[in-house]
């Protein structure tokens, strides 16, 4: 057995001998980053480890330079998920909860009864791409096969686990015909290399590096395993955001909320709980084009 070679990391795999690509991903230190900021029930802590891995997979997947960004929402108990990962691997996300509706044995079911799944691609050049879909399935695995059965021409499959401690996940996707061009053939293979991973166990995911599933589920395929690349938590705040945020609402509305506020403005962003704080000597000097990089005397 090899070492994994970082904590976290997505990694490709291809079949020679099919038209399917893979891609697998294990969560530890992002995974360990997003739960620390907010007191997580245990099924919410497993809701947002697998969200997270879908999200690697998918950046994995895709071609672009901008920022991935999956929600997932309903009127259960978990209102809100959200993961965001940029194209250079950088995640964070959150959930909302209601602690007092959740019972430790709840699955996606429960904490989100009838719930939507949105995707967004936001490129740093081009158009921003959403599609929304209906949360459906069992648990999140089938939620997101869900959403690429609907939503592309390619097959699509995920398996994605985690415990509270790390996230993993498997991507398979058929590709264009090339190495089978017959439809018959084609679908069998596809439902080969697919039955193969259903008989994939949480245990086996959490607990094995990829080399080793992958020869056990694949062993008597031709296969091509990738270099990994490294994921890693950065949230995306900074206080140069935050004042934006200010000067967005005006000279006298910023006024107003600082004299609502006892006269200091607090900022604090939902992924990190960084607080930026904001006081009348900020204020002033963000509209008079100073920027936001001169500490007033009262500044924390």
């Amino acid at each position: 057995m090899h070492d994994l070679p970082e904590a976290d990391f997505t990694q490709r795999f291809i079949f020679d001998d099919a038209d399917v690509r893979g891609e697998a991903v294990a969560l530890e230190r992002s995974y360990a980053e997003v739960l620390a900021k907010h007191d997580y029930p245990l099924p919410v802590q497993l809701l947002l480890g697998e969200f997270m891995a879908a999200a690697a997979l998918l950046v994995g997947t895709l071609k672009f330079d901008g920022l991935l960004i999956l929600q997932a929402r309903s009127e259960g108990p978990v209102p809100l998920l959200m993961i965001e990962c940029s194209s250079e691997r950088e995640i964070r996300g959150l959930a909302r909860f209601h602690a007092e509706r959740i019972s430790d044995t709840d699955g996606l079911p429960e904490l989100m009864p009838a719930g939507t799944l949105a995707m967004t691609i936001d490129p740093t050049e081009g158009q921003r791409y959403q599609g929304i879909v209906d949360l459906e399935g069992a648990d999140l695995s089938a939620s997101f096969s869900n959403y690429f059965a609907l939503s592309e021409q390619l097959g699509t499959r995920f398996w994605l686990k985690a415990d509270g401690q790390r996230a993993r996940g498997l991507l398979l996707q058929q590709l264009p015909a090339a190495v089978i061009k017959d439809e018959d053939d084609r679908a069998e293979s596809w439902k080969t290399v697919t039955t193969l991973a259903d008989t994939l166990t949480a245990e086996e995911l959490l607990g094995l590096d990829n080399e080793t599933v992958l020869y056990r589920l694949y062993h008597e395929q031709a296969l091509r395993l990738f270099e990994a690349q490294p994921i890693r938590f950065r949230c995306s705040c900074s206080r140069e955001r935050s004042a934006r945020a200010l000067v967005s609402l005006g000279h006298d509305d910023a006024r107003e909320l600082l004299k609502e506020h006892g006269g200091t403005v607090e900022i604090d962003c939902q992924f990190c709980n960084q607080r930026y704080l904001f006081d009348a000597t900020d204020v002033d000097q963000l509209f008079s084009g100073a920027g936001v990089d001169a500490p007033s005397d009262t500044r924390h």
